[in-house]
């Protein structure tokens, strides 16, 4: 096929020089000039590539597109490449546009245009394919992960061109992962990595590899993973009243957090089974008391666990008098108003006390200044200021 595909190249070339040597050297001279316009192109992987060859004047000399390999695929309007995937889109004096489809990464390259006019005139038009990275996959997880494990998630792609770049994403919260890139031909293989120290906190979270690549211009390309984290359980006692009363209905929640989830819980009281079940009702994690009274005093001790370990709270109920409760409550208040009370008073005579002292130091400094006013020196302003003193309180006391 080759053969055949030399033979008519080289047929459609010496017509265009039997043209040019019938040509009037008129003719000759006014093409002397053209050239041929083409662009660069970008394509993804198994798209559509369309090769525009355009000249401004044009006296019918044939235009000629060419492969990287120097095949010709289209003299004019005459196929000479026998390839399915590439067509005549339009051909005329002043344009020449073929398609490729079904683009593939050997088909890029620099492309030729040329216009067979004396001498040839070309140009080239470099054709860039995108390979588009497959699906990423996730490796490095074990279901299910124990607490306190170390693991490394693993993130790979392969396929892209050129190579892509991976993004991690914690739930919706990006993280950072190390990345590698190795070349396989054309395209390139990207992993990228993640360490974890595994915790309770991290059961039910998902873990989401993104691809981001030229390529991909509407549907990324990513991979998730939910972890699933064991983890012996932890237990908290919640109650319903905050002060518990003779005749009340009370109930105790064990509530108790772990994976595989520990049912059922054991209630005692003060380290023996509960004494009376009539009013004393346990269903699933609750502890109810139907009716409060003395007898119920105690600890109580709520335990459950699962293949990783046990756990346990404990809650010490101390059922009050209802009238005393009351009379403490009279008490608290009237505390309080006395301790209000008492603070007020305080706040007053600290604010009495820093006015007077104040005052005082005013009338001790006035008085120093007027001693200062004919003193010779400091000694003698001293006196001066002690002098005025006593004078003043002598006639202070003239006039008594």
């Amino acid at each position: 096929m080759n053969l055949k595909s030399n033979l008519i190249f080289t047929l459609y070339t010496i017509y265009g020089i039997l043209l040019k040597v019938m040509a009037s050297k008129g003719k000759a001279r006014g093409v002397s000039g053209q050239y041929p316009l083409v662009q660069n192109m970008t394509v993804t992987e198994g798209g559509t590539a369309n090769m525009t060859c355009r000249v401004a004047y044009n006296d019918n000399t044939s235009l000629q597109w060419s492969n990287p390999a120097q095949q010709t695929l289209f003299f004019g309007d005459k196929k000479a490449l026998r390839d399915n995937r590439i067509e005549l889109v339009r051909a005329s004096s002043s344009e020449l546009t073929i398609s490729i489809s079904d683009v593939m990464l050997s088909d890029e390259g620099m492309y030729t245009c040329s216009l067979f006019t004396m001498p040839v005139r070309t140009a080239k038009a470099y054709l860039t394919v995108l390979g588009v990275p497959e699906k990423p996959e996730i490796d490095g997880l074990t279901k299910p992960a124990m607490e306190g494990d170390h693991i490394t998630l693993t993130c790979m792609t392969q396929g892209s061109k050129p190579a892509a770049d991976l993004r991690w994403f914690r739930n919706e919260k990006e993280i950072k992962g190390a990345k590698e890139v190795n070349a396989s031909g054309k395209t390139f293989t990207v992993r990228s990595s993640l360490q974890l120290h595994v915790d309770r906190n991290d059961d039910g979270v998902a873990y989401t590899c993104k691809v981001d690549h030229v390529a991909l211009t509407q549907t990324p390309q990513q991979a998730t993973e939910v972890l699933e984290v064991h983890y012996a359980p932890r237990v908290e006692i919640v109650n319903s009243l905050a002060v518990p009363q003779e005749g009340q209905y009370l109930k105790l929640e064990c509530v108790s957090k772990g994976n595989p989830s520990p049912d059922p819980v054991k209630w005692t009281k003060d380290g023996a089974e509960l004494p009376d079940l009539d009013r004393m009702i346990v269903e699933g994690r609750e502890l109810t008391f139907t009716s409060l009274n003395k007898t119920d005093n105690g600890t109580y001790r709520c335990e459950a666990g699962n293949h990783l370990g046990t756990s346990s709270a404990e809650y010490v109920l101390y059922v009050y008098d209802p009238n005393a409760v009351g009379q403490h409550g009279t008490d608290h208040a009237l505390i309080g108003g006395v301790v209000a009370v008492v603070v007020f008073v305080t706040l007053c005579l600290i604010i009495v006390l820093g006015r007077y002292l104040a005052r005082h130091k005013g009338t001790y400094l006035t008085n120093e200044a007027k001693g200062a006013d004919d003193a010779p020196d400091a000694d003698t302003a001293i006196i001066n200021a002690e002098g005025n003193h006593a004078h003043a309180e002598e006639k202070k006391e003239y006039f008594i």
